[in-house]
């Protein structure tokens, strides 16, 4: 024994990679409606290779993203540390649509909702116990709506982020407009003092992120 992994194996590996890399690029470009084939022949490879290495889109979303999702936890983890809520929830959700507005790809995925991606249910349930903690927080302090609940935000979030792409063609932070104007909406004394209709429940919130996701067969 040389030490060395088979040439197969280095193949294989070598060819994991490259389609790993190229489907973030592919995915940024294109979102994650990207015809598959469409990264295979970038990557220089068939369609069975990326089928074997990656049976499924989720199977590929999963790894092509996996590093991104645990930065915004990080993130998430680092909101919930601030002593005022106020502050931790718009850092935090600067943070979030710096992201969004990067690359199409990760705004599908944080905007939508796509079954068998592991570490996107990770995110999403951390994204919520940020937001619900941050909120409780805030309205404790005096600084956050009272009537404001999670899946207020989220949805708005959700609609927010879907238009960051289309607003990205005009200006590169021209999402920070609407997102201030959002925040102003969640403060505690707003110029809307209340609500015209009761707040989405959780299963109703997890309809919508499912119509608003990407439909392709998987």
């Amino acid at each position: 024994m040389d030490g060395h992994a088979p040439t197969g194996r280095r193949d294989a590996l070598r060819n994991r990679k490259l389609l790993t890399r190229t489907a973030r690029e592919v995915f940024a470009e294109q979102g994650l409606d990207a015809p598959l084939d469409v990264i295979a022949r970038r990557a220089g490879v068939g369609n069975a290779t990326l089928y074997r290495h990656f049976p499924s889109r989720a199977a590929l979303v999963d790894e092509v993203f996996r590093d991104a999702l645990t930065e915004t936890m990080a993130a998430g983890t680092r909101a919930r540390g601030t002593e005022d809520a106020w502050t931790g929830l718009t850092r935090y959700l600067h943070t979030v649509f710096a992201a969004l507005a990067a690359d199409r790809g990760t705004n599908d995925l944080m905007t939508t909702s796509l079954e068998g991606v592991t570490s996107l249910e990770a995110v999403h349930a951390h994204n919520r116990d940020t937001i619900t903690d941050l909120l409780r927080r805030g309205q404790a302090q005096g600084t956050v709506r009272p009537s404001l609940t999670t899946e207020d935000v989220l949805l708005a979030l959700a609609a927010l982020g879907r238009v960051v792409p289309a607003l990205g063609t005009v200006a590169p932070d021209a999402w920070t407009r609407p997102l201030a104007l959002l925040l102003d909406g969640f403060r505690a004394h707003p110029a809307v003092p209340s609500l015209p209709a009761p707040s989405l429940t959780s299963t109703q919130l997890g309809d919508v992120l499912v119509e608003l996701g990407p439909h392709r067969g998987q």
